[in-house]
């Protein structure tokens, strides 16, 4: 198994798709580095311009991803029913595990790269690139083949039931199948986006959420394939916008380029990658921890009908805070490169710009929730009970959900500029600290209701937490501004 990740064998497979795309047209599939898309815009353009630049391309993006992840729930919905909504909710866990290990090498090496071209030391981000190649080859490889056997018994520790399982395992198993594709799409979407590509990173995202909401209901529908059909469409639309992205890299005139040399992991750089990524790491960690203790209570004191409910909330709320991440992937090499380069004006404005765009969209959320929200399940599903459930799961969940923009912008921001400590420490106040513990008890007391109304209890506490350390922090810039 091993052997596949070789330097020689890395290298051949990158020929290999090298020779695949030579005889294409370049002037319509390569794309060459103009001047608006240089890196060095980011230390003299215009703060908010540069922040639509790069978060329009991001925003549109994840908006997309988590549109296509609806689309999925919608598929699923009306073509399998309420019991298969309720399958697809169980697999978040260990879809959020696997984004988990993505995250870990993918921010981190997007946050370095970033630095690395506010430094000019292009040799360096050369080699960070080859790095991401291959710890995702390693760890998109080990992570199925350690979840693949287990599958059904991780499923029930979730909270499957005999009715859920099928549905659940139908669907992880073509998902886990294509796990190595997924780590290496997202990993070089990262990459690609902090090099000073955000537009191409959007296209990247598009070209897969198109071709999988136009392969979902051929699948579904057209093939008989149910929640099967679901999956394998998000794969195979991975594996096309997969090779559009090694089209990119293998271009030697790109300052960040596929060549030898570069694919032999070093310890220090390695460590690095994991030190800042580890922040989304214990992120994403903790939020199966919460999906999975969010799907026991309400399995507990709601049933399999709950879990359904949950899943339509939970795709609701990723709608949101996709956009949010679109801004915070926007913000990132703007903030890493200036803090790179010791601008701490432009860290600060950035932010600040960021905070302000990120609170309005979680406020837009909040009145979607509170005005329309059995309009808006009632794109997931026509069964009455599950809609009853999920309209009193929004209005619960949403009840602070301004204060998530905040909160979540904070987080990205110090691991933007590699202050991996407090990012980790930000990231785990309202999972780990304070929303797991409400998940355990308050459920005790007021059983289905306790599970919904932890989130925004955890909500109004992390944040405070926040406020209080990005305020230190912008006192250090300002001093330091003014030697």
């Amino acid at each position: 198994m091993f052997n596949i990740v070789r330097k020689d064998n890395i290298y051949g497979i990158i020929r290999t798709f090298a020779a695949a795309f030579k005889s294409l047209p370049k002037e319509q599939y390569v794309f060459y580095m103009s001047d608006n898309n240089s890196p060095l815009i980011l230390g003299t353009e215009r703060i908010r311009k540069l922040l639509i630049q790069y978060s329009l391309p991001a925003i549109i993006a994840m908006t997309a991803s988590s549109l296509y992840n609806m689309a999925d729930s919608i598929f699923i919905g009306h073509g399998v029913g309420a019991l298969g909504i309720a399958g697809l909710a169980l697999t978040f866990p260990l879809m959020n595990l696997a984004a988990a290990f993505g995250s870990l090498v993918g921010v981190g090496a997007s946050t370095l790269v970033s630095v690395k071209l506010g430094q000019k030391d292009y040799d360096g981000a050369n080699r960070i690139l080859g790095n991401v190649l291959v710890l995702n080859i390693v760890i998109g490889i080990l992570f199925t083949l350690i979840c693949l056997p287990l599958l059904d018994k991780i499923l029930y520790f979730f909270g499957a039931s005999e009715n859920t399982l099928p549905y659940a395992r139908d669907y992880m198993q073509i998902i886990l199948i294509g796990n190595l594709i997924t780590h290496m799409y997202l990993g070089l979407n990262s990459v690609l986006r902090a090099s000073g590509y955000p537009k191409l990173s959007m296209y990247a995202t598009l070209a897969s959420v198109v071709i999988n909401c136009i392969l979902n209901p051929i699948f579904i529908f057209g093939f008989g394939w149910g929640i099967k059909g679901s999956a394998w469409a998000t794969v195979i639309s991975q594996v096309i916008s997969l090779v559009w992205q090694i089209n990119h890299f293998v271009n030697p005139k790109q300052i960040l380029h596929f060549k030898k040399g570069i694919y032999k992991l070093k310890k220090e750089l390695t460590l690095s990658i994991f030190a800042i990524g580890l922040s989304p790491f214990l992120m994403n960690l903790c939020s199966s921890l919460v999906i999975i203790l969010i799907n026991r209570g309400l399995k507990e004191y709601g049933g399999d009908i709950a879990i359904g409910a949950y899943g339509i909330v939970n795709r609701i709320i990723f709608l949101f805070t996709m956009v949010i991440m679109g801004l915070n992937q926007g913000m990132q090499p703007i903030a890493g490169y200036n803090f790179g380069a010791r601008r701490f004006d432009r860290v600060t404005e950035v932010l600040k710009q960021t905070i302000g765009y990120a609170v309005g969209v979680a406020s837009f959320g909040f009145l979607i929730a509170h005005l329309i929200p059995s309009v808006i399940v009632r794109l997931f599903t026509t069964d009455q009970e599950l809609i009853d459930a999920s309209v009193y799961g929004l209005h619960i969940v949403f009840a602070l959900f301004p204060l998530v923009g905040f909160q979540m912008v904070t987080v990205n921001f110090f691991q933007s500029i590699g202050m991996a400590r407090k990012a980790i420490f930000l990231s785990l106040t309202r999972q780990l600290i304070f929303l797991i513990p409400f998940l355990i008890i308050l459920p005790r007391f007021w059983g289905a209701f306790g599970v919904w109304v932890s989130l925004p209890a955890a909500d109004i506490v992390s944040v405070t937490v926040s406020a209080i350390i990005l305020y230190k922090q912008f006192k250090k810039f300002n001093s330091l501004q003014s030697i």
